[in-house]
C-alpha cells in the first residue's frame, strides 16, 4: 500500500512538505506545482492516480485550490490559516462535507515532540488544574534583514502575522485546553512599507505584531503576545499556570515542570532541527499518510473543523487591527 500525492506550492509545499513526504514510507511525490501556475494547479487536481492534494497556497489562492481538489473526489490537506478568513473556511468545510472526502489541515506543530510531551505533562495533571498561560513570540524575521513586500504583508491576500504565527498559538492552546469561548485582541503594522523586487517602497496592511486574551470554557484564560518585527529577536517563552505547579517552556525546547514547593523538573528535547518544522512534520506525515489509507482522519489529526475554529478566533483578533468603533474588539465565540 502506498500513497500518491500532489503539492501546490513552491514555498513552503516545495522546500519542506515535499522532501518530508517524499522521505516517508509508503509515500511518492507525483507532481510539485506552483500556485500561481492556474493551470497547472487545476490539472494536477484532476488527475486520477493522485490520492493527496496538499494545497500550501497563499490563503487568498485556498478557496480555488481546495473546492477543485474536493471536486475531483481528493483527500486534502490544506496549510494554514484556513482560508482568509471564517467565511472563506466555512465555505471549504462545507464543501468537503459534501464531497464526502477526507480533510486535514497543516497544524504540523501538534506533532512536534516538545509540544506532544507539554500536552502529555498537563493531561496526566503535572500542574494540577490549568488556570492561565501566557505565551511571548518576538522576533526580528521580518525586520532584520528587511523582508521585501509580498502577500504576507497584504491584507486582502490573506497575509499577516495573526495568521502565519498565530493559527499554530491559536490551534496548540485549542489542543491542550479545549473549545475557546470568548476573544480579545488587536494587530498592529510596526513596518509599513517594504521595498519590492524593484526597491520602490510598498506599503503593507497587514499587522506583524498582535495580542490576545483567550477564554476557554473550562474558565481558563491564555494571553499571546507576538511580532515579526522586531530590532532584535528575544527567546520566546510559553508558561502554563496551574493550580498545583507551573510549567515553563523556552526557546530551546527545555520544558521544567515547577511546584509550590521549589519542587523542580526537566524535560530535554530528544530531537532539534535547524528548521523547527521538519521534526514536526515528519511525524505528521505518517499520520497523514494512514489518514488517507484508511479514509478517515484519527482523533488527532487536525481537520477542516479545526481550520474553521481557528479563523473565528483569528478573525476576531484581526477585527482590532481595523480600529473598530469601541476600542478593543471581543467576541464571544458561538
Amino acid at each position: 500500500m502506498g500513497i500518491r500525492i500532489g503539492i501546490i506550492g513552491s514555498g513552503f509545499g516545495a522546500q519542506v512538505v515535499a522532501p518530508v513526504f517524499a522521505a516517508t514510507p509508503g509515500c511518492e511525490v507525483v507532481e510539485v506545482v506552483s500556485a500561481r501556475n492556474t493551470a497547472g494547479a487545476a490539472m494536477l487536481c484532476d488527475r486520477d492516480d493522485i490520492d493527496l492534494i496538499s494545497v500550501h497556497s497563499p490563503p487568498l489562492l485556498h478557496v480555488m485550490h481546495v473546492r477543485r481538489a474536493l471536486a475531483a473526489g481528493h483527500a486534502v490537506l490544506c496549510d494554514k490559516p484556513f482560508g482568509r478568513n471564517a467565511m472563506e473556511a466555512e465555505t471549504l468545510m462545507a464543501a468537503a462535507e459534501a464531497a464526502e472526502c477526507l480533510h486535514l489541515i497543516n497544524f504540523e506543530f501538534r506533532f512536534d515532540p516538545v509540544r506532544m510531551q507539554l500536552r502529555n505533562l498537563i493531561a496526566k495533571g503535572a500542574i494540577g488544574i490549568p488556570e492561565h498561560a501566557t505565551w511571548t513570540h518576538w522576533s526580528s524575521g521580518s525586520r532584520v534583514p528587511l523582508r521585501k513586500h509580498g502577500w504576507l504583508f497584504e491584507r486582502a491576500s490573506g497575509g499577516g502575522w495573526i495568521g502565519a504565527w498565530g493559527s499554530h498559538a491559536v490551534d496548540t492552546l485549542r489542543w491542550f485546553f479545549g473549545e475557546i469561548v470568548d476573544v480579545k485582541g488587536a494587530g498592529r503594522t510596526i513596518i509599513k512599507q517594504r521595498p519590492n523586487e524593484t526597491g520602490a517602497l510598498i506599503a503593507g496592511d497587514a499587522e506583524d505584531s498582535f495580542w490576545a486574551d483567550l477564554t476557554f470554557a473550562t474558565g481558563m484564560s491564555a494571553t499571546i503576545d507576538s511580532s515579526f518585527a522586531a530590532t532584535a529577536t528575544v527567546a520566546p517563552r510559553l508558561n502554563i499556570f496551574g493550580d498545583a505547579g507551573v510549567i515553563e517552556l523556552s526557546a530551546r525546547g527545555l520544558i521544567v515542570v515547577r511546584g509550590p514547593n521549589g519542587e523542580r523538573e526537566e524535560f530535554v528535547p530528544s530531537e532539534t532541527s535547524g528548521d523547527p518544522h521538519v521534526a514536526p512534520m515528519r511525524a505528521w506525515a505518517l499520520v497523514v499518510r494512514d489518514a488517507v489509507e484508511a479514509g478517515i482522519a484519527p482523533p488527532e489529526a487536525p481537520t477542516f473543523a479545526d481550520g474553521l475554529a481557528c479563523a473565528r478566533v483569528l478573525d476576531v483578533v484581526r477585527a482590532g487591527t481595523l480600529g473598530l468603533a469601541g476600542g478593543v474588539p471581543s467576541s464571544t465565540m458561538g
